[in-house]
């Protein structure tokens, strides 16, 4: 059950306010009902997504069972980077972070249609605005959904759920001030990225000691391929779509026989439908799955340190020197290994139940909404031959 308060300009952003309940996720199912996270009300500005984070929770670890914090997405992405930083979790799946928020192209057709509203007719005008909101309120509804299906991997995650910063991002109910990178570490991210390249050259070098990983990095490496393939053709088929959607409407306007149409209406959801429930799920699994990689990522740089340790024990050993500092860094070396293998090979078994799960419930949701559309488009066409 939905209901949506979006009031708008012809020449400015659209700047609505998004109030949820019950909405089913649509890239993961949460079904811990010790805590429970959602996001029941969002407010959209120019420059930026204020979202309402609500958790429900049976933990002592929160001082209250039920509270609400304000949350933008620069909170989002600090709590992603500060799990991703953290050693303990090395060896676990982080869920990727939830992609920025982008208005640009909605905001730039509104912006054409008030230029362009002293040629248009008050009809045409008319729908074209409906339709640019309803296409804005979309974008904003699919925003909200990829920040609350990040909250809700992390809460039904059994060591994740319990990290201090989530903790506090859940719960503190002021302003986090988190600030965003400045030049200086956005450069720094940059050159760790190119360093990462560097050591994926050098560590694809070392032999796999566990059949399990290997063939967890070869699926996971031709699974990203065909994903980003389907992405990129997902994407231009809803992009067609929506195309066809936007000619319907000046078509509508022009020819009187189809003023009266729904299937305007109708053409513009299903477009949007498409692009939620097929093309955004395809996209959030193109990002989950480059965390799968870089968990194998971690723990083949564990490996290539464990076997560097056993040179350096060797020459140690030959040389007659240092040889307890060379051993304990070894079996350092080894525990983070093991311990990377252990977690590892529990979150890759649980990603590939997750995966499935997922697009099972988006692909039945999609086509019952596909059945929905045809039926309204049937009944629509049905009265058009009863009145003429």
């Amino acid at each position: 059950m939905e209901k949506e308060n979006l009031c708008t300009s012809h020449a400015t952003c659209c700047r609505p306010r998004l109030h949820q309940k019950f909405r089913s996720v649509s890239v993961d199912l949460n079904n811990d009902a010790s805590l429970l996270i959602d996001i029941p009300d969002a407010l959209c500005e120019r420059d930026k997504v204020k979202f309402t984070v609500h958790t429900k929770t049976t933990l002592s670890a929160f001082q209250k069972p039920e509270f609400s914090v304000p949350r933008q997405h620069e909170d989002f992405i600090w709590l992603h980077d500060t799990l991703v930083e953290t050693e303990d979790y090395a060896g676990l799946i982080i869920p990727p972070a939830p992609p920025k928020p982008d208005f640009e192209s909605p905001r730039e057709k509104m912006h054409k249609l008030g230029e362009g509203e002293a040629t248009m007719t008050k009809e045409e005008y008319t729908k074209m605005k409906q339709e640019l909101e309803a296409e804005y309120l979309a974008v904003f509804k699919k925003t909200v959904q990829v920040h609350e299906v990040f909250l809700q991997r992390l809460s039904s995650h059994p060591n994740l759920s319990k990290d201090r910063n989530f903790q506090i991002f859940l719960e503190y109910d002021q302003d986090l001030s988190v600030r965003r990178k400045n030049v200086k570490e956005m450069f720094g991210g940059f050159f760790k990225i190119v360093a990462k390249s560097a050591d994926e050259v050098l560590i694809s070098g070392t032999k796999e000691v566990d059949e399990f990983f290997e063939q967890e990095k070869t699926f996971l490496l031709d699974y990203y391929s065909k994903i980003k393939d389907s992405t990129i053709k997902a994407e231009k088929m809803t992009r067609s779509h929506k195309n066809i959607a936007d000619d319907y409407i000046h078509i509508s306007a022009t020819l009187n026989s189809l003023s009266v149409d729904d299937s305007t209406k109708v053409e513009g959801r299903v477009a949007s439908d498409q692009e939620l429930k097929l093309t955004e799920l395809l996209r959030y699994y193109m990002r989950d799955i480059q965390a799968a990689k870089d968990l194998l990522y971690r723990r083949a740089r564990a490996l290539a340190d464990y076997e560097n340790s056993n040179k350096a024990l060797d020459k140690a050993r030959l040389k007659s020197k240092d040889i307890p500092q060379a051993e304990e860094h070894q079996q350092q070396c080894l525990q983070k290994f093991d311990k990377l293998s252990d977690s590892g090979k529990k979150e890759l078994t649980i990603f590939k139940g997750r995966r499935v799960v997922a697009f099972r419930k988006n692909l039945v949701e999609m086509a019952e909404l596909e059945i929905k559309h045809a039926k309204v488009r049937n009944i629509s066409k049905t009265s058009e031959g009863q009145v003429e």
